[in-house]
């Protein structure tokens, strides 16, 4: 009740930011300049706020996008407001493995460093289809997309936290509708099956997946003693291009319950929370919700549920090479 009523209200909760907070709000004063983040579907949306934001605060931001004109646009927009930003943009298909290791190499040869990684891109409720690895295009692009580049780019994050003495932070976007997935969490026995497809519920299963490969992710660099946090978001519920499938249904919705639904300066602020602010130092694989920690499903703590979707996901990966 507690979380309902901070959502409805904006009341701040314990970290002193709470629904009605923008991006802006919860990284005032913070000097990112010393960092390199790269934000997938940073062209459209919560991306691009979270890359406009992530700028503003002097960050060497990367746009990775599957629509390079759109990720040129909110380059342009970017750099008409604040002409001294240092943003690029990259193509990124993350439905397609192929892909994601071309635009791996081509950022790994840049030279760059790398401190933050936002696995922010995604589609939603979208009718079956497969990805160009024959995946189910939800679990594709939302979760194994996202897994194979974190993979991909792992190394050159521990090599940056390692040489600059700096806190590398990984940030995957989930969403409530974790909760409602499929009755056994993560349909492994037929993940790209057509007859049991259902789009909302697939959907929720690839943001399961996000929480689940973030704490598996956390377990794994703990062990290892890396200078990386990894953690879930909820950014709420807003009106953007991820609707497109349902767009007509969320307006409906919308009348109903629009005391619940962000700007998208609101939508990303958790991300630039999590990402930017200093109290979360060390702080790993936990779940947040309007900038406060919440906790996520029964599914989404399961840790043998974690270890089994990291060896589903790494199986998958190597087939499709």
């Amino acid at each position: 009740m507690v979380g309902i009523f901070s959502l409805v209200t904006g009341w701040p909760g314990q970290s002193g930011y709470g629904s009605a907070s923008t991006a802006e709000q919860v990284t005032a004063g913070i000097d990112a300049s010393n960092l390199t983040a790269v934000i997938t579907g940073g062209a459209s949306g919560i991306g691009a706020e979270t890359a406009r934001v992530f700028a503003l605060r002097g960050a060497h931001v990367i746009i990775a996008a599957r629509n390079m004109e759109l990720a040129n646009e909110a380059k342009k927009l970017i750099l008409s407001s604040n002409q001294t930003a240092r943003v690029d943009a990259m193509k990124l298909d993350l439905s397609s493995l192929k892909s994601v290791r071309s635009f791996a190499d081509n950022f790994i040869a840049t030279g760059l460093p790398l401190n933050i990684l936002i696995n922010n891109a995604g589609v939603m409720f979208c009718p079956y289809q497969l990805s160009a690895d024959g995946v189910e295009m939800q679990f594709a692009t939302n979760h194994l997309g996202h897994f194979y580049l974190t993979n991909l780019l792992l190394d050159k994050m521990k090599k940056t936290a390692k040489e600059t003495g700096i806190e590398g932070r990984i940030v995957n976007l989930s969403s409530v509708a974790h909760l409602h997935t499929y009755d056994e969490g993560i349909q492994f026995d037929g993940i790209s099956d057509q007859t049991r497809y259902n789009d909302k519920k697939a959907y929720g299963q690839s943001k399961l997946a996000n929480i689940l490969h973030a704490n598996e992710l956390s377990r794994r660099l703990q062990e290892e003693g890396a200078n990386i946090t990894v953690n879930s978001v909820h950014p709420g519920i807003i009106m953007t291009n991820l609707m497109r499938h349902s767009f007509l249904l969320m307006k409906v919705l919308k009348i109903f319950t629009y005391i619940f639904w962000k700007n998208v300066p609101q939508g990303a602020a958790t991300t630039c929370y999590v990402a930017l602010h200093p109290s979360l130092k060390g702080t790993m694989g936990k779940y947040y919700i309007d900038c406060n920690e919440m906790k996520p499903s029964i599914f989404a703590r399961d840790e043998k549920l974690a270890k089994k979707l990291w060896d589903f996901s790494e199986l998958l990966v190597k087939s499709a090479q």
